[in-house]
């Protein structure tokens, strides 16, 4: 295998100046990729031994590569060539080469960068570490191969995620001649015949695991029921295809919930008491578990006049869930908890996520409380953490509060009112002075939620109110979340972090090319701000350009992740950020709070050393827990509309093209939030070319076509229910595409160029309706 070089490369001999001693281009591009662990600017001048004069050159020679688009920056801050992977990286081992070496893809790879790269796994000597087969996903260290005419890196695996199933997941259905098929979930899965004798317990209508059998060179393929998963009637069957399919983890181990009901009430013991303290929660109306409770007053140093001391109490989940344990694993394994519309798979059982950690009104509990002073203008003075027992005065909705505060306050409000909820707000208005002083990213995208029938089927789809009780639990727990980062810092304790690094070079580049086409402009420079993001949608609010510009700057910005090492947090405009506030349904919280307990000696149940060499580990296993979860609530959603529309084939609706590709065009149906495809092929008679840049399609003779953001008319020709999918007609005309003459004269020149190096020509994108 592979290292990573450390070693200075020594100064060219013969120099007669600093200048002489400065690297070339191709040196430092060379270095960078050989030492991914040392490339930040103060690795490369002590490698380079550059001191004075020559740090400034380096920092302009850096900056020039990245505006090229030569380099960029890594998620730690670390410079990278664009298209490297990251020294802890997710795999899919595919196959294996000649001599019997397995080979990998990365499990998630950017389309823009071309082909993933392919990673050779090396297995360690004696047989030790964890051995992987075709088929597995893995946890594992890259490094680059220095060997010729091989894969790009090297890998040593980590861990090894659950075995992928060899199974397919379908739907048994009853065929007219008496025999049995499946139908698959996904559409790129063939359908299979099953004969009776291979049924298992099925019947039609079974959401079933069908494992492939050998079969004829003619005819479907066959296959044997392995699981019944359940029945497609009962209300909860379309999350339990996301479940199965994306391998979540979902009943809990009888040893993890013996564990968890063994646990008992946690005691004062050398906590300080705050039960007095009227502490409240504001949640969701229909939410099980309370993990945070607020509170805020005046401060009475008069030394800061018209500030406040705000505190936040988080459940203690550490307290009973220690490292090591079944209960630890298990919540590992999950990395986050993950809500469907019609049931919530919890990271932790309901022992504890519901009851012991449960914030529950007028009920003691443990908690991890934080107490931060600020300005008037909402500058944070110093805060302290703080282990306690308390007591929640009330449980309120976020509606209950708002109403209260706007005046309507019900008979549960009414009596917090004067001495919680009005100071809350005057607490709120401070912080927020402090936000709008920050000037997060604000992007203007509402959120949809699905409201369900008793039978598990779609009442409605309805966008909630964005309630000023919304934004102020928000504001609190980012101010938590802060502190616990900076507290940890301090203490040099090793912690995960939250962070979002700012738009790659190559994204800032495709958006500045997409906002010349509406008369727009983002500066360059090494120093992006969200501020100039707000500015260019101040520039269009309310415009005909509003909700197209939102889409393409949220598309530009990169995914938030867990890690190590601290980025900053770009979306929110901060420097140091740690997920604290919701550790019953996040483990990157309970990491947090187990390295606040060990930082501030408050308990013998803190983060152990074992766990702080695992740091990186355990922060890309749950980065990727929380992307499958994502996926998979996604997917719920898709197939609950899909079901949804079944019977409204041929109907029109207004729908906004949410994603135009080079194969066609993606409309999203606002009231019910779902996205169906309207294929190139069937848009009409002229030649539709896709203009990147301008986030549009457009008719190669009319210059019109059809832009991110358009508000169109469609007809639901097809739907898919089990894969979530539908197919829609495009019924308006197409209009002028302002600005994208220029980028359509590179796109005709691509789309040339691929003809002439394929068959068919151009009649293989000509629609033919």
């Amino acid at each position: 295998m592979s290292g990573r070089k450390s070693a200075a490369p020594a100064k060219r001999p013969g120099a007669a100046s600093s200048g002489d001693f400065r690297p070339s281009r191709d040196e430092l591009l060379a270095y960078i990729a050989e030492n991914p662990d040392l490339s930040g600017k103060r690795e490369l001048a002590k490698a380079f031994r550059l001191k004075g004069e020559d740090r400034v050159w380096l920092k302009d020679m850096l900056r020039d590569l990245q505006d090229e688009g030569l380099l960029q920056k890594s998620a730690k801050k670390k410079l990278k060539r664009p298209g490297d992977l990251p020294h802890m990286v997710v795999l899919d081992v595919v196959s294996r080469d000649p001599d019997g070496l397995l080979i990998a893809r990365p499990a998630e790879w950017p389309a823009d960068l071309g082909a993933a790269p392919l990673v050779a796994i090396r297995t360690q000597r004696q047989g030790r570490g964890p051995a992987p087969g075709i088929g597995d996903r893995v946890l594992a260290k890259t490094f680059p191969n220095e060997e010729k005419g091989g894969p790009t890196y090297t890998a040593r695996v980590v861990k090894i995620f659950d075995k992928q199933r060899d199974a397919v997941l379908g739907v048994l259905r009853h065929l007219a001649d008496g025999g049995f098929r499946m139908e698959p979930v996904e559409r790129r899965q063939p359908e299979l015949i099953i004969d009776e004798d291979d049924l298992n317990g099925a019947k039609p209508g079974d959401l079933i695991e069908v494992a492939p059998l050998r079969h004829a060179r003619y005819g479907l393929p066959k296959g044997k029921v392995v699981e019944v998963v359940g029945s497609l009637t009962s209300e909860k069957a379309v999350s339990m295809i996301a479940i199965h399919s994306h391998d979540i983890p979902h009943v809990f181990p009888n040893a993890v919930i013996a564990e968890a009901e063994a646990c008992r009430p946690a005691t004062l013991d050398s906590r300080e008491d705050w039960r007095d303290l009227p502490l409240i929660t504001i949640d969701p109306a229909d939410a099980k578990d309370h993990d945070d409770a607020v509170h805020a007053a005046p401060d009475e140093d008069e030394a800061n006049p018209g500030g406040i001391v705000a505190t936040v109490a988080i459940a203690d989940v550490a307290a009973y869930v220690r490292t090591g344990t079944e209960l630890d694993q298990e919540a590992l394994k999950r990395g986050n908890s993950c809500y469907f519309p019609d049931r919530v798979v919890p990271m932790l059982p309901e022992r504890i996520s519901n009851d012991l950690c449960s914030l529950r009104e007028n009920e003691d509990r443990p908690a991890l409380a934080v107490r931060m002073v600020f300005s008037a203008e909402g500058r944070k003075i110093r805060h302290s953490f703080h282990r306690v027992m308390m007591r929640s005065h009330v449980k309120l909705s976020y509606n209950q509060a708002q109403a209260a505060i706007d005046g309507a306050a019900d008979e549960k409000a009414a009596p917090f009112l004067d001495h919680v909820l009005k100071p809350l707000w005057d607490g709120y208005r401070v912080l927020k002075c402090g936000r709008d002083s920050r000037q997060p990213l604000d992007l203007d995208l509402p959120e949809r939620k699905i409201l369900l029938k008793e039978d598990g089927t779609v009442d409605r789809v309805v966008v909630p109110d964005r309630l000023d009780a919304h934004k102020l639990i928000e504001e609190f727990m980012i101010q938590a979340n802060v502190a616990a980062a900076e507290t940890l810092e301090a203490k040099r304790q090793p912690l995960i972090y939250r962070i979002h690094d700012e738009p790659s070079m190559a994204k800032q580049e495709a958006l500045r090319e997409f906002l010349t086409t509406v008369g727009l402009s983002l500066a360059r420079g090494a120093n992006l701000r969200p501020s100039q993001f707000n500015g260019i949608l101040k520039a269009v609010e309310g415009s005909e350009h509003d909700e197209l510009v939102n889409q393409v700057v949220l598309r530009s910005q990169s995914q938030a992740i867990y890690s190590k090492d601290n980025a900053g947090h770009f979306g929110l405009n901060l420097r140091r950020y740690a997920h604290f506030t919701s550790p019953i349904r996040r483990y990157a919280d309970l990491m947090v709070h187990r390295a606040l307990i060990s930082a501030l000696g408050l308990g013998k149940d803190g983060l152990t050393k074992a766990e702080e060499g695992r740091l990186e580990e355990i922060s890309a296993l749950i980065s990727a827990t929380e992307r499958r979860a994502m996926a998979a609530e996604r997917d719920t959603v898709d197939r609950l509309i899909a079901a949804h529309l079944a019977t409204r084939i041929d109907e029109t609706f207004t729908g906004r093209i949410s994603g135009v590709t080079k194969a066609g065009l993606f409309v999203q149906l606002p009231q019910f939030g779902a996205d169906g495809f309207v294929p190139v092929s069937t848009l009409g008679d002229d030649y539709y070319i896709y203009d990147e840049a301008a986030h549009a399609m457009v008719g190669e003779k009319t210059r019109k076509g059809f832009r991110l953001a358009d508000t169109v008319e469609v007809k639901l020709v097809e739907i898919a229910p089990m894969a979530g999918s539908l197919r829609f007609e495009m019924m308006s005309d197409p209009e002028p595409v302002s600005g994208s003459r220029a980028s359509l004269h590179k796109a005709k020149g691509r789309r040339r160029a691929d003809q002439s190096r394929r068959p068919g020509g151009r009649g293989s994108t000509r629609s033919r309706r």
